[in-house]
């Protein structure tokens, strides 16, 4: 180690200016759009149109079966953190094609929570809907 004060690292004012100024004369024009500017209109309906735009919590939840196209369906627990994974296959031939995935899901963690309270309103999973 040296007895050198920590500013000798440190460029002056001057040299600090004369580096910014060559920073922005290398880069030039910046060819981003500003943060507050709005996004363009193919950005928005390149949004729009992905199929995962209208796929809220709620409409995951009252999917028919048949109309998941997932081959793996998998239903979590928020309050014991339990996973429980079905193949969509299996789930068709035990519940029909035509079962709510969110009443099919409630059925495979009915009666299993590992948290019990005693109160009928508490007791039972708090599911998470998933699919992968």
């Amino acid at each position: 180690m040296t007895d050198r004060p920590a500013s000798w690292r440190m460029p002056t004012p001057k040299q600090m200016e004369k580096l910014a100024a060559e920073a922005v004369r290398k880069s030039g024009p910046s060819a981003a759009a500003p943060p507050d500017a709005p996004l363009p209109a193919e950005y928005w309906e390149s949004v729009l149109k992905d199929p995962r735009a209208d796929e809220t919590g709620a409409r995951k939840r009252q999917r028919r079966l048949s109309e998941i196209q997932c081959h793996v369906l998998r239903i979590s627990c928020r309050r014991c953190e339990r996973t429980v994974e079905i193949q969509k296959a299996d789930a068709v031939r035990l519940y029909g094609g035509n079962a709510l995935w969110k009443d099919v899901a409630q059925r495979l963690l009915d009666n299993t929570c590992q948290q019990r309270t005693g109160r009928h309103e508490e007791d039972g999973c708090w599911p998470v809907f998933e699919t992968s």
